[in-house]
C-alpha cells in the first residue's frame, strides 16, 4: 500500500489524494523534533505567565478571561466539546481523510506549540481506517473549520463517534479500544491548535482540483464528439486563430479539439454544408473552455500554498507566541468560488452542444432526438432536460460564497469567509457538471451512429476512441429506455484514458 511521509512542512496535493484514497501515513523523526521543540518554547512562557491568547485566556470575546492553571486542560476540553456543533449529512470518508492529513501535517510544522502526541494518533486512526463522524454544515470558515474540525477531535478525544463504511455510527471510545488505541489528553493550546486551522475546506478543494484536469480534458473531448457529428468547420481551432489571443489555456483547449478531430473525413464534409459560421457553443468553445480551465489552475496554485501553511493561532515563532488570523479561510475560499464559477460554464455550454445534436433544426440532416421514428419514441429528448436542471442549480450555486459575511463571536470575529459554503457549493457544481459532460458525449456517440447511417465518412481517431469508450458504458439507444442510472454510473475517465491511449496525452 502507498505510504505518505510527514517529514517536509511542505505537502503536495498528490499526498493528499493517495490518503484520501487509502494511503498511509508515517510521521518522520525531523517532525517530531519540530513538534518537541515548539511544545518546549510555549511551556516555558507559559510557566512565566505570559498572558497566551488561548492557553491561559479564554476564547473569542472571552480572551480577556484569565483562566486558572488548574483549570487549563479543562479549558481545552470545554473547547472541542462546546466547538463541535456540526449539523447536516456527513463528509464522505475522502473528505474526512484529506483533512486529517491536513490537519497532523499543519501540527507537525513546529509553530503550533504543541508536541507530536495528535499527529501521532490522527496517523494511527488513518492507518486503522477509523473516520470520524463529521457533519459537513456549521463552518464560517474563521476562525479556521471549528465545527468540523471539533468532530475530528471529539473522536481523537474517544468521546465522538466514527463512521464505518456502510455508514453506521460506532462510539469511537470503543473503536479506540478494539484497536489498542488510549484517547487523547489534551494539554494546553492542543484543543485550539485542533480547530483553529482551514483543513477541511482545503482538503475539498484540493480533492476537487486534483479531479478538474480530467474533467476539463472530458469537455475538449465532448465538443469534438459533437463537431464531428453535426458538421462543424475546424477552422476555429487552427493554430494561427489562437495566437492572435495567446490565452494559455485557451490554446491547450483548442489544440485538444483540434487534435481530436484531425484528418476527420466528418469535419472535411463541413464545406458542404452551406454554412459560414458555427453557433458560439462549438465555435467559443476554447475562449470558454480555457477560461474555465484558469479558474481550476488558479484554485491549485492556491491550494498548494495553503496545504504546506501553517493555519494555526496563536503561533509560535522565535522564542514568541504571536496572535495572528492565519485561520481565516479567505484564500481558499475566494479561489473555490472562482473555481465553481468556472466548471459551471463548463456544464453552461456543454449543455447547449447537447440541445444542437438533439434539435432537427440545427444537427445538420440527423434525425428529431437522435430517435428513428421520432413520435413514437422519444430517444435522448430528456437528456437535455436533465441537463438543463443541472445547469440552473449550478447558477445558484456558484453566487460567490466570500461576499457573505456574517458576525460571530459577540462581534469579536467580525469578518469571516464562509470558505466552507464555498467549498461545499464547488463540490455539487463539480458534479452537477461531471455529469452534464458525461450527457453531452453519451448524446455525441448517439449523434455519431446516426451519422454513420447518412455517410460514410469517419471522425478523427481521437473521436473514434472516445466513441468507442462511451459503447463500451452505454448501449446505442435503438428503444426509449431509461438513461438514469447509465449516466449515473458514466466515467468520465474511461474516455480521457482511452483517448490518450490513442492519440497521445491531451493537455
Amino acid at each position: 500500500m502507498e505510504r505518505v511521509i510527514l517529514e517536509e512542512p511542505s505537502l503536495r496535493i498528490e499526498d493528499i489524494v493517495a490518503v484520501a484514497n487509502g494511503a498511509t501515513v508515517e510521521i518522520s523523526q525531523k517532525a517530531i523534533e519540530r513538534a518537541i521543540k515548539s511544545r518546549a518554547i510555549l511551556e516555558n512562557l507559559e510557566k512565566s505567565e505570559t498572558l497566551i491568547y488561548g492557553v491561559n485566556t479564554g476564547f473569542g470575546a472571552l480572551k480577556s478571561e484569565i483562566i486558572e492553571p488548574k483549570e487549563r486542560i479543562h479549558l481545552q476540553e470545554n473547547l472541542i466539546r462546546s466547538h463541535a456543533v456540526g449539523v447536516g449529512e456527513p463528509l464522505g470518508t475522502k473528505e474526512v481523510r484529506a483533512s486529517m492529513l491536513l490537519m497532523a501535517a499543519s501540527l507537525l510544522r513546529g509553530h503550533s506549540g504543541v508536541g507530536p502526541e495528535a499527529a501521532q494518533l490522527i496517523c494511527e486512526f488513518l492507518n486503522r481506517s477509523i473516520h470520524p463522524n463529521v457533519p459537513r454544515q456549521g463552518s464560517l470558515g474563521a476562525s479556521g473549520d471549528l465545527a468540523p474540525l471539533a468532530h475530528i477531535a471529539l473522536a481523537l478525544m474517544g468521546e465522538g463517534t466514527c463512521r464505518s463504511d456502510d455508514g453506521s455510527l460506532l462510539s469511537s471510545h470503543l473503536l479506540m479500544a478494539e484497536h489498542g488505541l488510549a484517547p487523547l489528553a489534551l494539554t494546553s493550546k492542543l484543543g485550539l491548535s485542533l480547530i483553529n486551522g482551514t483543513h477541511v475546506h482545503t482538503a475539498i478543494a484540493a480533492l476537487l482540483t486534483a479531479s478538474a484536469k480530467t474533467l476539463a480534458k472530458a469537455a475538449d473531448i465532448a465538443c469534438a464528439m459533437n463537431i464531428e457529428a453535426t458538421l462543424c468547420s475546424a477552422q476555429p481551432f487552427r493554430d494561427e486563430v489562437h495566437v492572435l489571443r495567446p490565452h494559455p489555456h485557451q490554446m491547450r483547449s483548442a489544440k485538444n479539439i483540434k487534435r481530436l478531430i484531425e484528418n476527420s473525413e466528418l469535419v472535411a464534409s463541413h464545406a458542404h454544408c452551406g454554412e459560414v459560421q458555427d453557433a458560439y457553443s462549438i465555435r467559443c468553445a476554447p475562449q470558454v473552455h480555457g477560461a474555465a480551465r484558469n479558474s481550476i489552475t488558479h484554485l491549485r496554485e492556491v491550494v498548494e500554498i495553503e496545504i504546506s501553511s501553517v493555519t494555526d493561532n496563536p503561533l509560535v515563532i522565535g522564542d514568541e507566541v504571536v496572535s495572528a488570523g492565519h485561520f481565516h479561510g479567505e484564500p481558499v475560499g475566494l479561489a473555490l468560488d472562482y473555481f465553481k464559477i468556472g466548471i459551471s460554464e463548463l456544464a453552461s455550454i456543454s449543455e447547449r452542444r447537447t440541445e444542437r445534436s438533439l434539435n432537427k433544426d440545427y444537427n445538420r440532416g440527423l434525425p428529431p432526438f437522435l430517435i428513428e421514428h421520432a413520435g413514437l419514441r422519444s430517444g435522448l429528448m430528456m437528456c437535455q432536460y436533465t441537463s438543463a436542471a443541472l445547469v440552473s442549480e449550478n447558477k445558484v450555486l456558484s453566487h460567490p460564497s466570500c461576499v457573505d459575511t456574517i458576525n460571530t463571536g459577540a462581534n469579536q470575529e467580525d469578518h469571516v469567509s464562509m470558505a466552507m459554503n464555498a467549498a461545499l457549493h464547488a463540490q455539487k457544481v463539480f458534479e452537477n457538471t461531471y455529469k452534464v459532460i458525461a450527457i453531452e458525449l453519451i448524446v455525441g456517440a448517439q449523434a455519431l451512429d446516426c451519422r454513420a447511417k447518412i455517410q460514410k465518412d469517419k471522425p478523427g481517431l481521437g473521436v473514434q476512441a472516445a466513441w468507442r469508450a462511451v459503447r463500451e458504458m452505454v448501449e446505442k439507444v435503438e428503444e426509449d429506455r431509461s438513461l438514469s442510472d447509465e449516466i449515473q454510473r458514466f466515467e468520465l475517465e474511461r474516455v480521457v484514458e482511452a483517448v490518450e491511449k490513442e492519440i497521445g496525452d491531451l493537455d
